[in-house]
C-alpha cells in the first residue's frame, strides 16, 4: 500500500489560534481554562471552560457568508485554511482533474449545537406561527463542515463526516489515511471541530456528572491521573491535517512533518458513557494500530493519552496501556490537562501535538497533578509537570468516545 505523510497543519484552540501558538503553550505547560464567556453560566454548577480566545472569523470568511456558518464550521474553515497554506497548496492553480483526487473527511461530535439551541429559542413568534431561519438545517448538520471545506477549494474527492463522539476526528484522520494508501485519493484534508460551550452542552455534561466543578481554580481543574480530579474541562476549537501520498508530496517538493504509520479502531461494547474497566476497547484499538503500522509496542516512544480527568476513564485507559506495553515504561502524558477536552475535535488537535512531538523530539507534560491516584497501575511512566526532551520516533494518540468508540493513530519520523 502507498505511504502517507503529513504536509500541513492548522489549529484553532484554547491555547492559541495557530499551530505555533498551540505548540509554544503546550511546551510551556500552560492551561487554556477560564470563566465561561459564551453565555451566562452564573447559575450552572460548572462555570468555566477552555474557550477559543480572540478568534476573528472575518480573517477567514467573508462577512456576508458568516451568517451561513455555525461556529464549528467557522473553526473548521479557519484551521483548514491554515493547513492548506502550511502545505504550500494553491488549489486554484490546479487542473480540475487533479482536484478530483483530493477530498475531505471531517469529524465532529455535536456539529451546530449552538445553532440548534438558538433556533429552538426563537422559533415561537408568540402568535403560534413557527418561524425558522432558512440556514438552520445547513448550519446545524454535522456533515456541513466537510462539505464547506470541499466547496471552498473545489475538491471533488471523497467527502464525508465521521461522528464517533470524542473519537470523531481521530476516526476522520484514520479514514483519510486509509483512503490515500488504498489509492482512492492523492491528498486529503482531515480533522475535526467543535463549538459546544453552550447551555445545553454544559448543562447536559454537568448533569451526567462528567464536568469538573472546581470553579474557584479553573486553570488547575483539568488534572488527569490526580487523586482529586472531579471531571473534565470542556474545550472547543479545531485541528486540521493535510495528509498526502508520499510520492505526490515529494514530486511537488512539500515539507513533511511526519509519516502516518497506522490506525486502529474498536468498540468497547460496554456502557453508554463509561469505558471498559479492563480497558478492552483501548487494548484492541492500540493493538490494531500497532499491527497496521507493522511494529510492536516496543517501538512506541510516546503515548498521548485520551485521559480526560475522569476517574473511571483515566484508570481504564492506563490499565489498557499496561496490558499492551507490559512492564515497559513508555512515556505517557495527557495534554487535555492544558487544552481541556475538545470533544469531537480532541483527536485532531492531539494528533497535531503528537506529530510535533515526533518532529521536535519533545514529550509534553501532564500539568496540575499534585497527588497521583493510588489506583494507577504500578510502573507507569507518567510525564508530569514539565515537558521532556527525548527522541520520539513513534507517537501513539488515543481517543475514546461515548458509545464505546475507540480510535488510536500512530505517527512516525519521516526517514
Amino acid at each position: 500500500m502507498k505511504r502517507v505523510v503529513i504536509t500541513g497543519l492548522g489549529a484553532i484552540t484554547p491555547l492559541g489560534n495557530t499551530v505555533a501558538e498551540l505548540w509554544d503553550n503546550i511546551r510551556a505547560g500552560r492551561s487554556g481554562a477560564g470563566p465561561i464567556t459564551k453565555f451566562d453560566a452564573s447559575k450552572f454548577k460548572t462555570r468555566f471552560a477552555c474557550e477559543v480566545k480572540g478568534f476573528d472569523p472575518e480573517s477567514y470568511i467573508d462577512k456576508k457568508e458568516l451568517k451561513k456558518y455555525d461556529p464549528f464550521t467557522q473553526y473548521a474553515l479557519a484551521a483548514s485554511e491554515q493547513a492548506v497554506a502550511d502545505a504550500g497548496l494553491d488549489f486554484a492553480s490546479m487542473d480540475e482533474s487533479e482536484r478530483y483526487d483530493i477530498g475531505v473527511i471531517w469529524g465532529t461530535g455535536n456539529g451546530g449545537i449552538s445553532t440548534f439551541e438558538q433556533q429552538l429559542k426563537e422559533f415561537d413568534t408568540g402568535d403560534g406561527t413557527p418561524r425558522f431561519n432558512p440556514y438552520f438545517i445547513p448550519k446545524m448538520i454535522v456533515d456541513i463542515a466537510a462539505g464547506v471545506i470541499s466547496m471552498r477549494y473545489q475538491l471533488h474527492g471523497p467527502n464525508y463526516c465521521t461522528v464517533s463522539a470524542c473519537a470523531s476526528s481521530n476516526t476522520a484522520i484514520i479514514s483519510a489515511f486509509d483512503t490515500i494508501r488504498m489509492g482512492k485519493a492523492t491528498m486529503m484534508i482531515a480533522g475535526g471541530s467543535e463549538a459546544a460551550i453552550t447551555p445545553a452542552s454544559v448543562g447536559g455534561f454537568g448533569a451526567a456528572q462528567a464536568l469538573s466543578k472546581q470553579n474557584d481554580s479553573p486553570q488547575t481543574a483539568s488534572k488527569p491521573f490526580d487523586r482529586d480530579r472531579d471531571g473534565f474541562v470542556m474545550g472547543e476549537g479545531a485541528g486540521a491535517l493535510v495528509l498526502e501520498e508520499l510520492d505526490h508530496a515529494l514530486a511537488r517538493g512539500a515539507t513533511i512533518y511526519a509519516e502516518m504509520a497506522g490506525g486502529g479502531m474498536a468498540g468497547d461494547a460496554y456502557h453508554l458513557t463509561g469505558t471498559h474497566p479492563e480497558g478492552l476497547g483501548a487494548v484492541l484499538g492500540i493493538q490494531r494500530a500497532l499491527r497496521d503500522a507493522g511494529i510492536t509496542a516496543e517501538a512506541i516512544d510516546y503515548v498521548n493519552a485520551h485521559a480526560t480527568s475522569t476517574g473511571i476513564g483515566d484508570l481504564s485507559e492506563l490499565v489498557g496501556i499496561k496490558r499492551v506495553f507490559g512492564d515497559r515504561p513508555v512515556p505517557i502524558s495527557a495534554t487535555k490537562s492544558m487544552t481541556g477536552h475538545l470533544l469531537g475535535a480532541a483527536g485532531a488537535v492531539e494528533s497535531i501535538i503528537s506529530i510535533l512531538s515526533v518532529k521536535h523530539d519533545l514529550i509534553p507534560a501532564t500539568i496540575n497533578v499534585t497527588t497521583l491516584d493510588e489506583r494507577i497501575p504500578e510502573g507507569m511512566n507518567l510525564i508530569l509537570g514539565k515537558a521532556v526532551s527525548q527522541k520520539v520516533n513513534y507517537a501513539l494518540n488515543n481517543t475514546f468516545g461515548f458509545g464505546g468508540h475507540t480510535a488510536s493513530s500512530i505517527f512516525k519520523k519521516y526517514l
